[in-house]
């Protein structure tokens, strides 16, 4: 018997602004940049990559580049895109425990 496996493709999943703002959240609450632009290019492509770039001002080749895995885009570049997306970020303070974790998994 033939099995056909698929890779795990999450933007086909996230079909509600709830949902895609949960992901996005996840990811910024890990704090590890390679999933956060994860988040962002699962995001890009559910809600559309050629709408979204648009809506951003940067070309469509543009983004596909910003957000291909180990991309390091520059922060302006990110802002324009969570913008296109209908999000803005804001800040928390973190708990003192968080502040004790060993953050090292976050250096390139």
């Amino acid at each position: 018997m033939k099995v056909n496996i698929r890779k795990f493709e999450a933007y086909r999943y996230l079909d509600s602004e709830e949902m895609i703002q949960g992901h996005l959240e996840e990811a910024l609450n890990d704090g590890d940049p390679r999933l956060i632009l994860l988040a962002l290019d699962d995001i890009a492509k559910a809600k559309g990559m050629s709408k979204l770039a648009e809506k951003s001002g940067l070309g469509r080749e543009s983004m596909y580049k910003a957000l291909k895995p180990d991309a390091k885009p520059r922060f302006e570049t990110i802002m324009k895109i969570i913008q296109a997306m209908g999000f803005t970020l804001s800040v928390q303070t973190l708990p003192p425990e968080a502040l004790a974790e060993d953050k090292s998994k976050y250096k390139s």
